[in-house]
């Protein structure tokens, strides 16, 4: 059970007009809270900003500009394998010694992943290539070529 407090400043101040804040008219308005909204923050409420909200001011970290980012663009070895034959129609692959040659780049595409199943051997030309799309390329007779960005 919770106990009273009666020995509050709030309590003994209930029979007098202004609690505690002298003449009439002291500390009713907006004047005695230092402002508003977020005025005084490197002055009188530095100590809030100390206590509640340390990264506040400043900054961190740089953030590189968008036009020297280069969109990553992946596909999926499961998909290549699957689209190996409509590749060859279309001229965008070849067969030598017995491997299916795809350029990833000339697709559109600068990244190889390693979802899905290869079930052909493959010679893959990529600027990225997973470890684990290098492991299922060459476990299923193929290579990886990485030809740099």
């Amino acid at each position: 059970m919770l106990t009273k407090r009666r020995e509050k400043k709030s309590r003994a101040m209930r029979g007098s007009r202004v609690c505690g804040w002298g003449r009439t008219g002291q500390h009713r308005k907006h004047g005695g809270k230092g402002g508003r909204r977020g005025c005084g923050l490197h002055k009188h409420r530095w100590s809030r900003i100390l206590k509640y909200k340390p990264e506040h001011f400043g900054r961190r970290g740089f953030k590189r500009p968008r036009r020297l980012l280069e969109e990553v663009k992946p596909i999926n070895v499961g998909e290549l394998c699957q689209a190996v034959d409509k590749l060859l129609e279309a001229g965008l692959a070849k067969v030598e010694g017995g491997l299916y040659v795809v350029d990833v780049k000339s697709l559109g595409y600068n990244k190889v992943l390693g979802e899905g199943e290869v079930t052909k051997p493959i010679q893959l030309i990529a600027p990225v290539v997973t470890e684990k799309a290098k492991g299922k390329i060459e476990s299923a007779g193929g290579k990886v070529i990485a030809d740099s960005v």
